[in-house]
């Protein structure tokens, strides 16, 4: 369904009764990507998949103003509000986790608990950040360059989805169907509006997240483990999960133990939220 939100509109999947549980895709991806898990978790909340802006099927805007982690917190907080939802269960994959967590830091009293997929607080120095922000535009005109067609080629190509080529064939051709879903403007402003580098770092922040977190990473994905065990150090309660024969797309490469992990953590911490 297509709510609309200060004249943007945003592609919405709700499925299930309970409390709220909103799942946040990553970057190329769309609420599609959270179809074979929504029926699973649906039995124990109200699951709601929306496609950022950008992706899928809401908002492309010209206007980068709309493309920021702040723009699309308070889009998003609208949201809700229309849903009529005060606060929820945030979960968010890799950009989405990103996101996530930017929305926590923006709006605390909409979000329960937060469980972060393979993601990154953002870079620390202003030196890192603008090197990737110079790499982000790069691959930006990329996009729009060579079209949508080349640079999913590409990006099924980068090493940190190498594991999702031990997906049975179907999986990866839906995948790349739903990349493809996209369009070259859509994606080539949300990676120059919401990439890493022009995020704020919200590593000094992390001690101040008072509410239950659970990291989840992939026993490939070594760089997001190395990220992960340190962010589980500032976290005030976060658990750490490293889950076995999986790489960055944990939902993806391991969805029963990915469901198992996530309503567990729910379970565990479901007084604290009463």
């Amino acid at each position: 369904m297509i709510y609309t939100i200060e004249g943007q509109p945003f592609y919405v999947e709700i499925e299930g009764e309970g409390e709220p549980l909103l799942l946040l895709h990553g970057f190329t991806g769309s609420s599609a990507n959270w179809s074979p898990l929504m029926k699973e978790l649906a039995r124990y909340y109200k699951v709601i998949a929306l496609d950022l802006i950008g992706h899928g099927a809401s908002g492309k805007p010209d206007d980068m103003t709309h493309y920021t982690m702040e723009s699309m917190g308070d889009y998003l907080k609208q949201l809700l509000q229309v849903l009529q939802i005060d606060h929820a269960h945030v979960l968010g994959y890799s950009m989405g986790g990103r996101f996530a967590l930017s929305f926590t830091v923006q709006h605390p009293d909409c979000v329960k608990t937060l469980i972060l997929e393979s993601s990154s607080p953002g870079l620390v120095t202003k030196e890192e950040r603008e090197e990737r922000r110079q790499k982000d535009e790069r691959l930006a005109r990329r996009i729009l360059n060579d079209g949508l067609s080349s640079f999913v080629d590409f990006w099924e190509s980068v090493p940190l989805f190498a594991s999702q080529k031990n997906l049975p064939l179907h999986v990866q051709e839906e995948i790349r169907k739903q990349r493809l879903s996209n369009t070259e403007r859509g994606l080539a402003n949300s990676l120059i509006g919401m990439g890493t580098g022009v995020q704020s770092s919200y590593w000094e922040v992390l001690e101040n997240v008072a509410i239950p977190v659970l990291l989840l990473v992939g026993e490939y994905d070594r760089k997001f483990i190395s990220i992960g065990k340190r962010m589980k150090n500032l976290f005030p309660q976060a658990d750490f999960v490293q889950i076995n024969d999986a790489g960055h797309t944990i939902h993806v490469e391991q969805p029963e133990i990915f469901v198992k992990m996530v309503v567990a953590f729910l379970k565990k911490h479901a007084d604290s939220y009463l």
